[in-house]
């Protein structure tokens, strides 16, 4: 059974032609009358339903949930769906730019673009987003903030090298985060049926932009891998520990502004120095080579010019 009301489709299997009928008509009606409905809502229920219908099919769903639940307190939340306009977004943008970064506001205003989209096309609560008339703040200057030697050196005599202690392989886990490029979710998830020593390979199922990867290991990070204790997953840690362990390590440390993240630009510039941009995207899983042309490959004219004769 097919129903068509309002520009959305829906259709369903039933066991009989009297129950296909009584679907057919309520379906009908709830779409006939979901707008007036939904007008009354508050903005905050349908961030909820999102967190709990779609964030849960994302890789990154941890993200969406935690951010939306914070979103809900937000007086933005508090603004009936038939009563919100792009005024109130643009307001609830610039209160948010007064407290964080312009990257984290534009990360905040994707998902809720992806809300109010989710609630025009698939739920036919809404006729059109109203976020699509709101100028995103600009795009912050990228990152450019690779660990030093010396910073190396601090964070391995805070961590020590007993690797049958936590601590030991958060920091052993950044280290090889800067061999391979790979981020800190694909470094715990690495199981011992996914590395291949002899041809130097780690084979990622699942990375951040929902493809599988292979990933070529340098001799360095292959006798990073050796020196780990018979442990599956390779590193023994789940995200949270290895967040938390490295903020501790860092702290202890005394070093400021450098992030976990930040050991993926420290491999991807140094691999830029050997390797064409092409073969980088496919070591690092990027699909806009542009990120990696303006982000990552630093290699300048000179060095070009070099490698030219």
């Amino acid at each position: 059974m097919q129903v068509f009301k309002r520009g959305i489709r829906k259709s369903k299997v039933l066991p009989t032609k009297q129950a296909a009928k009584d679907w057919a008509a309520r379906t009908e009606w709830e779409l006939e009358n979901s707008e007036a409905v939904a007008s009354a809502q508050p903005f905050g229920e349908i961030m909820d339903r999102y967190a709990r219908e779609v964030s849960p099919l994302k890789r990154g769903h941890r993200w969406e949930f935690v951010r939306l639940e914070k979103l809900q307190r937000d007086s933005l939340a508090k603004i009936r769906m038939g009563d919100l306009r792009a005024s109130d977004l643009a307001d609830w943008r610039d209160r948010r730019l007064s407290e964080v970064s312009a990257g984290s506001v534009r990360r905040e205003m994707t998902l809720l673009g992806a809300v109010l989209t989710q609630a025009a096309r698939e739920w036919g609560l809404i006729k059109e987003s109203p976020l699509k008339d709101v100028r995103k703040p600009a795009q912050p200057k990228a990152r450019d903030r690779l660990p030093t030697n010396e910073e190396f050196e601090r964070l391995a005599l805070v961590a020590g090298d007993d690797l049958s202690h936590a601590t030991a392989r958060a920091y052993h886990a950044f280290r090889f985060a800067c061999e391979t490029a790979m981020r800190a979710g694909e470094i715990v998830g690495l199981r011992r049926e996914d590395i291949d020593l002899e041809n130097r390979v780690c084979r990622l199922h699942m990375t951040k932009n929902g493809s599988a990867r292979e990933v070529p290991l340098s001799t360095a990070a292959v006798e990073l891998l050796r020196m780990l204790p018979d442990l599956d997953p390779v590193f023994g840690l789940n995200s949270q520990q290895i967040d938390v362990l490295w903020r501790k390590v860092r702290t202890k440390a005394v070093i400021e502004g450098l992030n976990f993240h930040d050991s993926r630009a420290y491999a991807l510039t140094k691999l830029s120095r050997k390797v064409d941009v092409m073969t980088l995207a496919k070591i690092s899983g990027h699909r806009d080579l542009s990120i990696l042309l303006n982000t990552y490959y630093r290699e300048g004219a000179a060095d070009i010019a070099r490698r030219l004769d």
